[in-house]
């Protein structure tokens, strides 16, 4: 039975329909009139509709970066959304013959993770997606952990360094600003103005009037020794908040996505050895393994419509 699933994202609206081995059928995208409720809910709407015609669909999931309550029906907040306390749920169930679910963006890639990519062969797994900011997701015992408010699992806002850098959250010293593309991109213009072996970053920077995300990353797989050790410091505190979210939680594997995780084994061998570093009780039991996404740009709409044929089959059972 397929469903479908829709990631609202900043700038795009993205849709598929999607089996139930988690492939992708059909897709559509549609930019995001991000600034009007109404709009995203028209668009959301027709969106569904559209992937749905013709076909037989159990249900259509829908993410999107923000706080969903526990029921996965109310936003509470959306921070690229005029959404506050928003019963997008009921609304769209109004309009819409299929049960609805509403789920936070990186949950549903994560949970995509889980169930057919690089998380599928574990019961326990932590997903960190580091892009601008840090997304997270948290799968316990096969079940993705909402928290008993549904807002759990905001891992990019752990605090990592008391006192550090100040967060868009209101905090200071959250793992975003240690871990993230944004920082990656602060650290590499650090590495430039220190000269010596930021060179290679600064002459890009000279020439092209500022460092871009693009450039960093082009210098990573270029080689350059400037843009692969800020790449290294990144994973250094990505490792040391593993270490911490281990503690607590003992996943079986980490898996990373976002298009920071591009860079593979260079970003996943300084985060394996931070880890370690900062393991507590190292050696006196299993160790979690550490891994890239594999679902990249489709896991959130993934995510979504297996959450929704989940969701829809459960109230099927009554």
């Amino acid at each position: 039975m397929h469903a479908i699933g829709i990631d609202i994202g900043g700038t795009k609206i993205a849709g598929a329909l999607v089996d139930e081995d988690g492939a992708i059928v059909r897709a559509e995208r549609v930019p995001s009139p991000a600034g009007d409720p109404r709009e995203i809910e028209d668009a959301v709407v027709a969106m569904i509709e559209s992937l749905s015609s013709g076909e037989s669909v159990i249900g259509a999931g829908v993410a999107a970066a923000g706080f969903i309550d526990a029921a996965q029906s109310t936003v509470y907040y959306a921070p690229n959304i005029n959404w506050r306390n928003e019963p997008f749920r009921d609304k769209l169930e109004a309009r819409l013959d299929l049960p609805v679910v509403i789920e936070n963006d990186a949950n549903a890639a994560g949970w995509a993770e889980f169930r057919y990519g690089a998380g599928r062969l574990y019961s326990d797994m932590v997903t960190l997606t580091i892009g601008t900011g840090v997304g997270g997701a948290i799968v316990a015992n096969d079940r993705l952990f909402r928290g008993g408010f549904g807002a759990g699992a905001e891992i990019g806002h752990l605090r990592l360094v008391p006192d550090g850098l100040p967060c868009g959250c209101g905090s200071h010293g959250c793992i975003e600003q240690y871990g993230s593309g944004r920082a990656l991109l602060r650290i590499a213009n650090e590495f430039a103005d220190a000269g010596g072996v930021g060179l290679g970053l600064a002459a890009v920077r000279e020439r092209n009037g500022a460092l871009t995300g693009s450039d960093v990353g082009q210098l990573i797989i270029d080689g350059d020794g400037g843009a692969l050790a800020a790449l290294r410091q990144l994973g250094a505190a990505l490792g040391q908040a593993c270490a911490s979210l281990g503690a607590v939680l003992d996943p079986q594997v980490f898996v990373f996505g976002g298009g920071v995780a591009a860079a593979g084994e260079l970003l996943l061998d300084p985060i394996r050895t931070s880890y370690l570093d900062h393991l507590p009780a190292r050696g006196y039991h299993p160790e979690a393994e550490f891994k890239t996404a594999e679902l990249v740009n489709d896991a959130g709409v993934v995510g979504a419509a297996d959450l929704a044929r989940l969701h829809a089959l459960s109230l099927a059972v009554g």
